[in-house]
């Protein structure tokens, strides 16, 4: 083959699964955020080896996005046990609970020494 362009099999076969991807994947754009020149410098200086600015943010927002589901979540817990006590009257002293979670956190402390 005489030609100035050669393609590995394996890196043609990578790019073809990577554009199959792409092309499958629905995208979004998040708006740009206008901030000021410190805070991108701080920003740019904490980028890991060979990662982007795009790639940060991504991992950024999705961390934000997971942490209010969570938060979310929490509240309605809160809502729901406080709804519970009031309908029943009924609660658990703050020693009991504090004692299993300490029981837990000494077992799974345990767990990890391992």
């Amino acid at each position: 083959m005489d030609s100035k362009y050669t393609v590995n099999r394996s890196e043609a076969l990578e790019f073809v699964v990577l554009m199959q991807y792409i092309e499958a994947m629905k995208t979004a754009v998040i708006p740009q955020v206008r901030v000021e020149p410190e805070l991108r410098a701080d920003l740019d200086s904490v980028l890991l080896p060979g990662e982007t600015l795009t790639e940060f943010v991504e991992a950024s927002v999705r961390r934000a996005v997971e942490f209010r589901r969570v938060q979310t979540d929490f509240a309605a817990r809160c809502d729901a046990s406080l709804a519970a006590y009031e309908r029943t009257g009924a609660s658990i002293p703050s020693d009991v609970v504090l004692s299993k979670l300490e029981a837990k956190v000494a077992a799974r402390v345990k767990q990890l020494r391992k």
